[in-house]
């Protein structure tokens, strides 16, 4: 199932590390008409991807994160056919390249993010919806 039940929002992992990005995605997400999924770890990714009753809908990768290798969660989630973003450095082309051939769908800078993230998340979050996946 990819909707929480109660709302039949679209449920969306939210990978990140730091307390103060994972927040302000969760808060993106929500305010975009999700519901956010707190992972720190590729262990609790791989579970969440298993899950036959609680499949995310969508999956945000932070991928400066220390505590995980981004790269690898996207690829994962991309693996198990979870439509994936991801967020990290403007000026970093070589991780914003491997991020796109390990399955994202589109990577966001952080500034561009915290400033269009509602409009942006809220199109694909969106498309998670009806099925039809939209980025810009």
């Amino acid at each position: 199932m990819t909707a929480d039940p109660r709302r039949g929002l679209p449920r969306v992992a939210i990978l990140a590390d730091d307390l103060i990005w994972a927040t302000r995605l969760a808060d993106l997400v929500r305010r975009a008409g999700g519901v956010s999924i707190p992972i720190r770890s590729l262990a609790q990714l791989g579970a969440a991807l298993e899950s036959t009753d609680a499949l995310p809908a969508g999956c945000v990768v932070d991928l400066t994160a220390r505590a995980f290798d981004g790269i690898a969660a996207l690829s994962l989630a991309s693996a198990a056919g979870v439509p994936v973003v991801a967020v990290g450095q403007h000026d970093d082309v070589e991780l914003r390249r491997a991020a796109k051939a390990a399955g994202a769908t589109h990577v966001y800078a952080y500034r561009a993010l915290h400033e269009h993230g509602d409009r942006d998340l809220g199109a694909w979050i969106a498309g998670l919806s009806t099925g039809q996946e939209e980025t810009r």
